[in-house]
């Protein structure tokens, strides 16, 4: 079995050994991939709904073999029982739903030993989540597939880890502590990205007026001055080389 780029990066943050649940598993591809290779000695392929637990059936037999894959169809985490996962994938979802089904099952995530989670959209929410809830962030990814970025992070839940992060700051938030220590290529050509886009915006803004368009003209200046930030992280790299 051989994974988009995305889904790839997801699997390779899992730690070898782990006993996993797969939530919202789609064709089931990464619980093929993690047990084919020995990564994990069971994976859970769980879906809300039955038509991708059953394409994930389908690609199971596809592989001619045995696997030791169990599907089940659950609403997030609430078919599982404390402990009976040491890991657990939720990825390819809104950030929204990624925080709503941490937050849905406490008992099950409190045994957990990390949880690989893959946002689609709001990151920074995402990111004060855990931080507020005192997960700690691991590591971190991101991949660039087919014209869209993707973070990804690995995380231990509130009490595995003796120290507790300090604060992020809002540029950390935004773009990801580690990405940004890192000087993560792909963070970088997202940022240079999202700086052209910003600045066009606010170029097509100009001379406009009116309450909307001041809110939204400030906005993109606060988004800009955390682009600026965390391109800072890059510069000091430069300097460091002597490159600069």
């Amino acid at each position: 079995m051989e994974l988009s780029k995305r889904l790839q990066a997801v699997a390779d943050l899992v730690t070898q050994g782990s006993t996993l649940a797969d939530v919202g598993c789609d064709h089931g591809y990464i619980a093929i991939y993690l047990t084919e290779r020995g990564i994990c000695p069971h994976v859970i392929a769980m879906d809300v709904n039955a038509g991708p637990l059953e394409r994930a059936r389908q690609h199971i037999i596809e592989q001619r073999k045995e696997l030791p894959i169990r599907l089940i169809l659950s609403d997030g985490l609430r078919a599982l029982t404390p402990g009976m996962v040491q890991s657990v994938i939720i990825a390819g979802m809104g950030g929204g739903l990624v925080q709503r089904i941490l937050s849905d099952s406490p008992a099950v995530v409190g045994e957990l030993k990390e949880c690989i989670l893959q946002p689609q959209s709001e990151l920074y929410k995402v990111r004060a989540f855990l931080m507020q809830e005192g997960f700690s962030v691991i590591a971190e990814d991101m991949v660039l597939e087919d014209g869209k970025y993707y973070p990804m992070m690995k995380v231990t839940p509130p009490g595995r880890m003796k120290t507790k992060e300090s604060d992020w700051t809002p540029c950390e938030l935004q773009y990801g502590r580690r990405l940004l220590k890192q000087r993560h290529p792909v963070l970088l050509s997202y940022l240079k990205k999202e700086k052209a886009i910003k600045e066009q915006v606010l170029l097509s803004l100009e001379g406009k007026m009116g309450e909307h368009i001041e809110k939204r003209r400030s906005e993109l200046e606060e988004e800009l001055l955390l682009v600026e930030e965390a391109f800072t992280y890059y510069s000091e790299k430069k300097e460091e080389s002597g490159c600069l």
